[in-house]
């Protein structure tokens, strides 16, 4: 029979991994029914909101209009505009929202993003292809990039396109794609808590990590206006005084007696005290270099030995209070 709550349980773990343009992000645990609720928001946030930049307008000398055909390139220009938004820029210059920049190509050439790069702008997908020019080609094109979020069609900024350049419809959003997963997980022998899964992938334009970071502050800055209308204060945490049985979590591990080689491998990884041991788990210690089987089995022995079985995670409110204290110590070394 489940307890009688009076409190809503905040999640306390947060992991993630990032691979390329690619992240995997862990938040847990969450009551039953608040992984939705938070996740769909940040996924709605993320999408709509995350800044990226795109080009908005055009000039190519000896063109008029963006069906018109430029003498000595293979695509129309048409063409060369479908190929240009596949292109993925980034300013440089942080303080900047907007750049103006020139090119100047002669055929035969093959062009694609990574001929765009120059001081002002780094292209992230040099190996997109835009045209080709042949031996008659010439090419004197001005492109305008800005910053922006989202897509924004060419006529809500039309009126803002300088005389002799053609409008192209804007799609900011350096996010490709942004999932999330909901699995269920035990706490405390409750099976109903939820873990949060994001998978983000961005075009390089933005870190997926900054991006989301940038997502949860543009979400928590739509609830400002609650805080300050209703001067609400998010709940501090009472204190939490561990049992005494767990004071043998935060002696160094030589107090395990280890074998020499056992005891090596796990100082080259960084760990210092036991309950550095018991928080990460039978997995997390098992992808430890150069920890063979024995050293693993005399660790979970030497584990068992004290009290603290791998096989039953520590209670959240302990395992929060052990990781917080270890942290204290392993900054005072």
């Amino acid at each position: 029979m489940n307890k009688i709550k009076t409190d809503v349980l905040v999640p306390s773990e947060f992991s993630y991994k990032v691979e390329d343009n690619k992240a995997s992000i862990e938040i847990y645990p969450f009551e039953a029914g608040f992984g939705v609720s938070v996740a769909h928001p940040i996924r709605r946030t993320l999408i709509s909101s995350s800044l990226g930049f795109a080009p908005v307008a055009l000039k190519i000398e000896g063109v008029k209009h963006e069906f018109d055909s430029l003498k000595g390139m293979l695509e129309d220009v048409a063409s060369f505009i479908i190929n240009l938004k596949n292109v993925r820029f980034k300013i440089k210059d942080d303080s900047k929202n907007e750049v103006e920049v020139t090119y100047h190509f002669v055929g035969p050439k093959e062009i694609r993003g990574e001929d765009l790069n120059n001081e002002e702008i780094e292209v992230v997908t040099p190996d997109e292809y835009i045209a080709t020019l042949n031996d008659e080609g010439e090419l004197k094109l001005t492109l305008i990039i800005k910053k922006g979020m989202g897509f924004v069609p060419v006529e809500n900024f039309r009126d803002e396109i300088p005389e002799g350049f053609i409008g192209l419809d804007a799609y900011f959003s350096p996010i490709k794609r942004v999932v999330y997963n909901i699995e269920n997980m035990l706490v405390e022998d409750d099976p109903s808590f939820e873990k949060v899964i994001f998978e983000i992938e961005t075009d390089g334009q933005v870190d997926p990590i900054d991006a989301f970071k940038n997502a949860i502050n543009t979400y928590l800055s739509q609830f400002s206006i609650f805080s300050k209308e209703f001067q609400l204060e998010t709940k501090k945490e009472e204190s939490f005084e561990l049992p005494e049985e767990y004071n043998i979590l935060f002696e160094p591990i030589e107090n395990l007696n280890l074998r020499s080689r056992s005891f090596n491998a796990l100082d080259r990884a960084g760990i210092r005290f036991i309950g550095e041991l018991v928080l990460m788990g039978k997995e997390k210690i098992a992808n430890i270099k150069n920890l063979g089987t024995k050293s693993l089995e005399e660790i979970f022995e030497k584990l068992e030995d004290i009290g603290f079985s791998l096989n039953k995670p520590l209670p959240l409110e302990i395992k929060k209070a052990v990781e917080e204290k270890i942290a204290k110590l392993k900054e005072n070394l």
